[in-house]
């Protein structure tokens, strides 16, 4: 414990890294100047993965700091669905012809709040754009208490093969202090009826870190979950950021775990979790063996995007919708966040590119280096030098300070430089000593 609080485990904060540079380093002047040309220059037979993002919610749960806005009637919803379709027919018409889906993601917000008419219009005008690769797995973000079963059912005959459900803690406590009532009947019954209708992946995200749990409640929490069954866990450390979300500002601080009480019901949820057979992946994830993400692990294929952890072998990630992140092969480019201003870019030429980050090599080299670390927890010097032989000597650099700032907490190893198990949970704040962008990161969550 000694050596986690030296090292700033409980006072430090650092940005999660599903990204390189973090989001909040996209340029204003980046965007729609690049979008098209990064777009047409994707080559014949590449394999993309598509977000689409869905920002209505019925209601704001106030833990939440992701881009959403209430709605009372489907009627924004409902022309939100046409201009995502507008998008999608612009994008698509500046890729070449032999394009194809290895993912297909529908986030939010909630995205089974639209009715099943609105749902297949957007399906129909994704599948007629894109096909789909041989791998290809289609996944949705689905809120048990905003799931109409006929859209569920929907959902499982349109090919739903990973549904993501969201959980964060069956303690009802736990749950009024948030804003979001959910019971494990609610959460239950919804995922009888998604394995029923043959949806055969399901993951879950849980958080800890919330407002009145206590290692004995959230232990109840974890024995309902390993009830459930899922074959993926995502468990997350609530980043309470009422100056970014000022829904959080509902939230009593002064019922938060302190950093210390954080990382022990971290703890608690990997023994748990490895205890009961998942494969631990990275700093956050689980999996059963057999899941894609425990493969890909153990054959060294793992990544890590805006979704966190992912198996997904495309090199481009395609965003549709207000603030949805597009990662090309060159940079990042991200669509205005508000829903006007994306509808209206939409309109204007059917793009919606606002922000972005143009990658030059040393950017390239970095992000293998932090994806390196939050995955594996290693760097190995003789790949990293095969994938980037003209910067041998920046990686011999950057492996000796790592190694001379981290040798209490590293295996030793003087070619390379590794985390030994017990250390695992310093990987962002071992990331953000690789980061190029080391200042202003007020804005970021705990490490742990």
């Amino acid at each position: 414990m000694n050596l986690l609080r030296r090292h700033g485990l409980f006072d430090a904060s650092v940005p999660r890294y599903t990204s390189y540079p973090p989001a909040n380093h996209f340029q204003a002047d980046v965007g729609r100047k690049v979008q098209r040309g990064w777009l047409e220059a994707l080559p014949d037979g590449s394999e993309v993965s598509i977000y689409v993002h869905i920002p209505f919610c019925k209601r704001l749960c106030w833990f939440c700091a992701c881009r959403t806005q209430g709605t009372k009637t489907l009627r924004p919803v409902t022309r939100y669905i046409q201009t995502l379709c507008a998008e999608i027919d612009a994008v698509r018409a500046l890729l070449p012809e032999s394009i194809k889906m290895s993912r297909l993601h529908l986030g939010g917000g909630t995205p089974t709040l639209l009715h099943p008419d609105a749902m297949n219009t957007l399906l129909d005008r994704i599948f007629a754009a894109f096909g789909t690769a041989s791998d290809f797995e289609f996944s949705v973000e689905i809120d048990p208490t905003e799931a109409n079963p006929d859209l569920l059912d929907l959902l499982a005959n349109r090919g739903l093969s990973r549904a993501s459900i969201g959980i964060q803690d069956f303690s009802p406590k736990v749950q009024a202090a948030i804003g979001r009532e959910q019971s494990f009947e609610q959460t239950k019954s919804v995922l009888d009826r998604l394995r029923s209708a043959g949806v055969p992946r399901v993951n879950f995200d849980l958080l800890y870190g919330l407002p009145f749990q206590t290692p004995d409640s959230y232990r109840q929490t974890l024995d309902q979950v390993l009830k459930l069954a899922p074959n993926r866990l995502a468990i997350y450390g609530y980043a309470h950021v009422p100056w970014v979300s000022k829904r959080q500002m509902m939230i009593p601080e002064s019922a938060l775990p302190g950093a210390e009480a954080r990382f022990a019901l971290a703890e608690q949820s990997r023994e748990i979790f490895t205890g009961a057979g998942y494969d631990p992946i990275g700093i956050d994830h689980f999996a059963l063996p057999d899941d894609g993400l425990a493969v890909a692990k153990r054959e060294y294929r793992l990544r890590r995007n805006f979704q966190g952890y992912t198996d997904d072998p495309a090199t481009c990630l395609i965003g549709f919708g207000a603030s949805a992140i597009s990662r090309f092969p060159d940079g990042y480019c991200q669509n205005a966040a508000a829903t006007a201003a994306y509808s209206e870019r939409v309109e204007t030429d059917g793009l919606a590119g606002h922000r972005g980050y143009e990658m030059a090599a040393r950017d390239h080299l970095i992000e293998r280096l932090i994806e390196d670390i939050m995955c594996y927890f290693r760097l190995d010097p003789e790949a990293l030098t095969a994938a980037f032989p003209d910067d041998a000597r920046i990686i011999k650099e950057k492996l000796f300070r790592l190694w001379r700032r981290y040798r209490d907490i590293a295996v030793p190893d003087k070619m390379g430089f590794e985390l030994t198990p017990e250390f695992q949970s310093l990987a962002r704040i071992v990331a953000h000593q690789l980061d190029d962008f080391v200042a202003g990161t007020a804005a970021h969550s705990r490490a742990v």
